[in-house]
């Protein structure tokens, strides 16, 4: 029986993915439920698994765009499962057969070295000068090396460039994944009026805490206390208090929502993914931080599903963890805002009427300016800071322990 696999639809409104990777070839004899190819939609790359066992005929190349219900491959089902190969140890080695030996050509003899070898004549080296050009980089044609006048001709003077290096280039085709973010950043620039602004965050606050409680809180939750959960804990305060940031723009009616579904973005294997923590208003600490974890876990190892990265109302992006001390992050549509944290570096700031070092982080909100005003921006990044730089008021209710689930 000759089995069609067809490609499943891996998620509402994806109506065809791309052969990303075949993981079998064409004649193999596949178990059901095996993993036989990668495949590439416009947001995220999954696993096909084999519907069956069987003899497997390939229907698609790699890089091809497959439509959703198109057949991909063939399973003959009535195949008989191969022996396995004998060992490789025990297999005879083929003698190695010696190469027959072969005559070296003649070798040119080489030109006789003498006190004119590489040395211009009188009228190459005027043009030699006038090129700019150094006589040790012509090889004369003249009597004993002697350079010619046609030499010095001939001579390519340098522009300073670098010469003998390697030159080559390569090219590669753009995964479906990858060329639908950059299709969305495109979107995003050109169909929002959007616009950053930004603050700076002293994290001391932050930094006491963590080095007080990190260690038991990881102890008794099994996840560590980053900075991810005070951020979303920040954040979720903030779209409260500006309801505005919390919406969408739907034709020529604006979507607010009355919950907080906050997209993390995270560097996974095949480019920038975007999972989404749920009704992060309702989390803990413990809860954001778990969450976080287990989301990040799932885009790095491929593992990441469409649902989990579709809906979010906000995003929080990272550039920190790269090394960034500052950017203008790009709207992830169709939300209107974005935050974009970055590297915590120790610098001077006044406090209290005396210079202090303490360890700054500058913040940046992307906003579509249609719906969110400026006053509205400045004030849920205000409102951010103030969060950050007194958490255990603002977002513990003055009861860290309480609030750590120590």
């Amino acid at each position: 029986m000759i089995l069609e696999m067809k490609v499943p639809s891996p998620g509402e409104s994806i109506t065809e993915v791309e052969i990303a990777e075949w993981l079998v070839e064409d004649g193999d004899y596949v178990e059901k439920d095996q993993a036989i190819a990668e495949v590439d939609s416009d947001k995220a790359t999954l696993e096909l698994p084999a519907e069956v066992s069987g003899t497997i005929t390939l229907k698609a190349e790699e890089g091809d765009a497959v439509a959703v219900g198109a057949v991909v491959c063939l399973i003959d089902t009535s195949a008989a499962k191969p022996e396995g190969d004998a060992d490789a140890s025990s297999a005879p080695k083929e003698e190695k057969k010696e190469a027959p030996k072969t005559e070296k050509a003649p070798q040119p003899a080489k030109a006789k070295e003498t006190y004119a070898s590489g040395v211009p004549s009188p009228a190459a080296k005027k043009i030699l000068d006038e090129k700019g050009v150094d006589s040790k980089s012509v090889s004369g044609s003249g009597r004993d090396g002697r350079i010619t006048k046609e030499d010095a001709v001939s001579a390519v003077p340098s522009m300073g460039s670098p010469t003998g290096g390697n030159r080559g280039e390569s090219r590669s085709k753009l995964s479906m994944l990858r060329r639908k973010v950059a299709e969305r950043l495109v979107s995003a620039k050109n169909e929002t009026a959007m616009l950053t602004t930004f603050n700076e965050v002293d994290m001391s606050a932050i930094f006491e805490l963590r080095n007080k409680y990190k260690v038991d809180f990881k102890n008794k939750h099994g996840v560590g206390l980053g900075f991810m959960s005070f951020f979303t804990k920040a954040v979720v305060r903030a779209l409260e208090m500006y309801p505005a940031v919390n919406s969408m723009i739907d034709g020529k009616e604006m979507v607010s929502y009355d919950f907080c579904d906050i997209s993390i973005a995270v560097s996974g294997p095949k480019g920038l993914m975007v999972p989404v923590i749920r009704n992060a208003e309702n989390l803990t600490f413990r809860g954001v931080e778990a969450e976080v974890k287990r989301l990040a876990i799932r885009a790095r190892e491929g593992e990441i599903t469409v649902d989990e990265m579709t809906g979010g109302t906000f995003t929080i992006t990272n550039g920190g963890v790269f090394g960034s001390m500052l950017s203008t992050p790009i709207i992830n549509p169709p939300q209107s805002a974005i935050l974009g944290m970055h590297n915590i570096v120790e610098r001077p700031i006044a406090r209290d009427g005396a210079i202090a070092i303490a360890p700054i982080m500058y913040v940046a909100v992307s906003y579509d300016h249609r719906i969110i005003d400026g006053k509205e921006s400045v004030g849920f990044l205000v409102a951010i800071k103030e969060a950050l730089e007194n958490p255990e008021e603002l977002l513990m209710d003055n009861n860290v322990k309480k609030a750590l689930e120590m």
